[in-house]
């Protein structure tokens, strides 16, 4: 399937190979601490915190107290969300319902 990303390179496409092979969190881990900084995997993190707060609808106030975010990031964020690649609905609701089963399982 060919993907019509403005963002789509041969080495790109190879790095998201490379991601593909993980194959649990501690590769997950290893891997992006190499490929990374600390800052940049702060904010692909407190992107996709902000979208899921988006998606079960906070408030920026609300966002921006939980995750730190910046209101231009909470803004970008709800762009994408909207009017973006859907990426980030390819993971949200697995990943609210995980959080969610998380907490059933903390308050028993």
């Amino acid at each position: 399937m060919a993907n019509d990303s403005k963002y789509q390179s041969k080495q790109l496409d190879e790095f998201f190979e490379a991601v593909l092979m993980l194959e649990n969190k501690d590769q997950c881990y290893k891997f992006f601490e190499d490929v990374c900084t600390v800052r940049e995997l702060n904010s692909i993190s407190q992107r996709l915190e902000v979208a899921k707060l988006l998606k079960i609808r906070k408030t920026y106030n609300e966002i921006e107290r939980e995750t730190g975010a910046s209101t231009a990031t909470i803004s970008r964020v709800n762009r994408s969300l909207h009017y973006g690649a859907d990426g980030y609905e390819l993971v949200l609701e697995k990943l609210i319902a995980m959080n969610m089963e998380e907490k059933k399982k903390g308050n028993e």
